[in-house]
Order: structure tokens, then sequence, then C-alpha cells
């Protein structure tokens, strides 16, 4: 049974100021360790006079790939924290760069830790992330007179609609949640006596971004 996931979808732009040194986090979605590089080059350049671009991601769905940096900060203070935020939260598929501007004020370890989770998060807050769910596509052919029902039953269990075609028949492309695909099967047979042809076509992941169904292909 595959499993839902989330990731960052869109970045965003965060911050706080501790003690006036200014913590601005930087959000971007990666899938790659080089596309993460290259956001964190390009915050540098960006912040070229701050003095800390401390940062962390992770790939992968489960997480399997992941990295942080303290850059210049006491060890376990900055990447560390940025890195507990996104795994606390779950997000896969993301870079997070807390950039430091310093304020004139040591602020402890205690209070690095606070300010770099707290930048991290007010990052996420302002960044799109997405739940990830797992699903499959089928492919529906029924004549006209089974398809009403069809579609009302459709509506009723929130399936989306991908696609449709109208000849002798009608053809629709339907996206089912994982969890519902075998109900969903079964109640077509019901309603149409057998009559509609229900054929699966791939597993895919979707999410729904401002009622826009997103689609995923399996990996």
């Amino acid at each position: 049974m595959r499993s839902s996931y989330k990731i960052l979808y869109q970045g965003g732009t965060g911050e706080v100021t501790e003690k006036k040194s200014r913590f601005i986090a930087c959000t971007r979605p990666v899938k790659t360790e080089e596309e993460a590089l290259a956001f964190i080059e390009e915050m540098r350049k960006t912040y070229w006079d701050a003095r800390h671009h401390c940062y962390a991601w992770v790939i992968g769905k489960k997480g399997e790939h992941k990295r942080c940096s303290d850059d210049g900060e006491p060890a376990q203070t900055a990447g560390r924290p940025i890195l507990d935020v996104l795994e606390g939260e779950g997000v896969v598929g993301a870079c997070v760069v807390v950039t430091r501007y310093f304020g004139g004020t040591l602020l402890g370890t205690g209070g690095l830790v606070r300010a770099y989770s707290g930048a991290a998060q007010e990052g996420l807050k302002s960044s799109v992330v997405l739940t990830v769910e797992p699903g499959e596509t089928f492919s529906l052919t029924a004549d006209y007179n089974g398809i009403g029902k069809i579609q009302y039953m459709l509506a009723q269990e929130g399936i989306t609609v991908l696609g449709s075609g109208y000849t002798d028949k009608v053809e629709l492309t339907i996206l089912v949640p994982q969890e519902k695909a075998g109900k969903i099967q079964t109640e077509i047979a019901d309603i149409t006596g057998g009559q509609a042809e229900v054929v699966k076509l791939e597993d895919v992941y979707y999410g729904v971004v401002e009622k826009e169904v997103l689609l995923f292909p399996e990996e």
C-alpha cells in the first residue's frame, strides 16, 4: 500500500528578528542535491553581505537524502534546527536557507536554535506545502443509458474526471484515491449491471492546489 507524503510545492520567504539580528528564511522545491546546492549559492549571491547562510534540505518521498549546515555558527545551532523543522512538518523535496545579518549581540546557543527554527517555520508558512496522495487512473466506457448514474455516483464520491469523449458511447478517464479503487469499480459494475467497461491505466500520485488537481506519475 503506497503512502501519502508532503512536498514543498511553491517556495516562499519568512523572517524573524532576535536582538537586532535578522534571520531571513527562503524556501524552494528541489528534487536533487544539485538543485539544492544551486539554490544555496543563489542565496549567497542575493544576500552577499550577510554573515551566515545556514541551510537544510530533505529529498526523496521518504526523506532518504538530507543534509544541513551551520555555516560558521556554533555546532547544532542552525542547520540542525532548520532540518528539525522540515522533518517535524514531514515536508520533503525542500531546501531552506536561513541567512543571518548579525545585530551586534550574541544570542547564545539556545537563542540561535530558537531564531533559526523560528525563521524556518516562518519560511514554510509563506510557502505552499502540498499533500500528495496515492491514486489510480481508470478508463471507463459506458452507454448513454448508464452514464448519468455513473456521473452522479462519481460526484457523490468526489471522484475527479480527468477527461471525456463522446462517440456511440461515453468514455471517461477518472482519478480514484487508492483506498477507494475497489469500491468505485464495484459500484460502477452494480449500477450498470456489469455493462460498463473499466480498465486501470496507471498508479499515480496527486495533489490539489486551489481546486486544481495535479498528477505526479509513479516514479
